[in-house]
């Protein structure tokens, strides 16, 4: 009968499987625990309290699989900040400027709203005061997430004439994003009924006016 060690790479209540010899062999599903396990713990305790015990407790695995993959907490959250700016969000498609922004506000909207995003986002950005790797990582993954395929949107209109050439990137790029930004993360207030339509409208003829 095989039993399960600390440091042992695999979840717990799996039947552990023996790696070549010789070979330091990564399992995916233990990774991706480990992944899981690190949002869990950071919307339960924050960064500054979250540990690598604890991100190994809840993912049923030993320190040492977590050690494996990331040399500290730290190391951690920077590899997931730079994870979610490369997954990205999917570029709307609309065929018009107000209906890409809509698109784009609805699933941002639904990211956002999600309990752990909700908690996580605000944690992250405290600590990237105070931690320059932390803001540069938070900052990469704004611009290859978010401020990439709203500056997608911008590009499209100006190819379809909707906004003029030229217009300035980096002001349009405020326009598309603060808003959202501001009232779901930093307010917090709920958003009323037919506002993402609003905002939506609103921000297309602002872009319009540049």
């Amino acid at each position: 009968m095989t039993t399960s060690r600390p440091g042992d790479e695999q979840p717990r209540e799996q039947p552990r499987r023996r790696a070549p010899a010789g070979a330091a062999v990564l399992r995916e599903d233990v990774t991706e625990a480990i992944r899981s396990a690190v949002f869990a713990e950071l919307a339960a305790v924050g960064y500054a309290r979250m540990s690598i015990e604890g991100i190994a407790r809840r993912a049923g695995v030993g320190k040492t699989a977590v050690y494996r993959r990331w040399r500290s907490k730290l190391h951690l959250v920077l590899d997931l900040v730079s994870a979610i700016a490369v997954q990205g969000l999917p570029m709307p498609d609309s065929g018009s400027l107000e209906g890409d922004l809509r698109l784009l506000y609805e699933v941002t909207s639904r990211a956002l709203r999600h309990p752990v995003a909700s908690q996580v986002i605000p944690d992250l950005q405290a600590e990237a005061a105070r931690n320059p790797e932390i803001a540069e990582a938070m900052q990469k993954a704004l611009r290859e997430g978010q401020h990439g395929v709203a500056n997608g949107i911008v590009r499209a209109a100006v190819a379809r004439g909707e906004v003029r050439d030229g217009v300035d990137e980096d002001l349009a790029l405020d326009l598309v994003s603060g808003p959202l930004y501001w009232r779901s993360v930093v307010v917090r207030a709920e958003l009323p009924k037919g506002y993402l339509g609003s905002l939506a409208s609103a921000t297309a003829a602002a872009l319009r006016a540049l």
